[in-house]
């Protein structure tokens, strides 16, 4: 990570907690669900109290929607690298290609995480990323410290647009249809194959954006 202003020993340690809160709780999303999560047994795991937890989470549910912001960061973070070599399709498909691999490494976590981000209407403010959070949680991503927070959705849409800006996909592209198409494919495929085998969803995250480009195509040259 490019040097930068050392966090305060606070900030610092303020991270460390909030991230060791996130830790437990996405070690007990590989056993069980969220809602069976005791924040009074995360804490014991974490060695706080419970109204220190409620001082960085002033609601449980909020501990998913930091795990949420960490996870879009981290793919922020690739998408931008595959953006450095790749086109705008290869880049949406470099991040499909990326959550895929995450489903398969985590997927009680990411599970929560899809389910939370189908749900979600707009990002909740107030649960940002801190310097020091990205510091500690991605020491070996270089450039994260100055990465945007960007939405999913925004992500998929500023690559959605340079891939028609590119010549993939044709000038007349309706953006709002394909942006329906590539949100349904990402929450889709996951919430209807990840408990029946998550190994298959890299291949039919691939099938379906294949289709989907395909009828982009012909919808846009009639």
């Amino acid at each position: 990570m490019a040097e930068a202003a050392r966090p305060s020993l606070r900030e610092r340690k303020f991270a460390r907690t909030r991230l060791a809160l996130a830790e437990a709780a996405t070690r007990h999303l590989e056993a069980a669900s969220f809602e069976t999560l005791s924040v009074r047994n995360l804490c014991e795991r974490v060695q706080v109290s419970e109204a220190t937890f409620f001082n960085y989470f002033p609601r449980k549910e909020d501990l998913i929607i930091y795990l949420d912001r960490l996870w879009t960061l981290e793919l922020n973070w690739y998408g931008r690298q595959a953006a450095q070599q790749q086109t705008g399709i290869a880049v949406i498909e470099a991040l499909f290609r990326y959550t895929s691999i995450q489903i398969q490494k985590k997927p009680g976590l990411m599970g929560e995480i899809i389910a939370h981000e189908a749900r979600a209407r707009e990002r909740t403010p107030g649960i940002e990323i801190t310097p020091a959070e990205r510091m500690i949680a991605f020491s070996d991503l270089d450039g994260i410290d100055q990465l945007p927070d960007d939405s999913l959705e925004a992500l998929l849409r500023n690559s959605l647009q340079a891939a028609i800006d590119q010549g993939e996909l044709p000038a007349n592209t309706a953006i709002a249809a394909a942006m329906v198409g590539l949100v349904s494919i990402f929450y889709g495929v996951p919430l209807a194959m990840q408990h029946a085998n998550p190994a298959a969803i890299g291949a039919m995250y691939r099938q379906q954006l294949a289709l989907l480009w395909a009828g982009l195509r012909s919808v846009a040259a009639k």
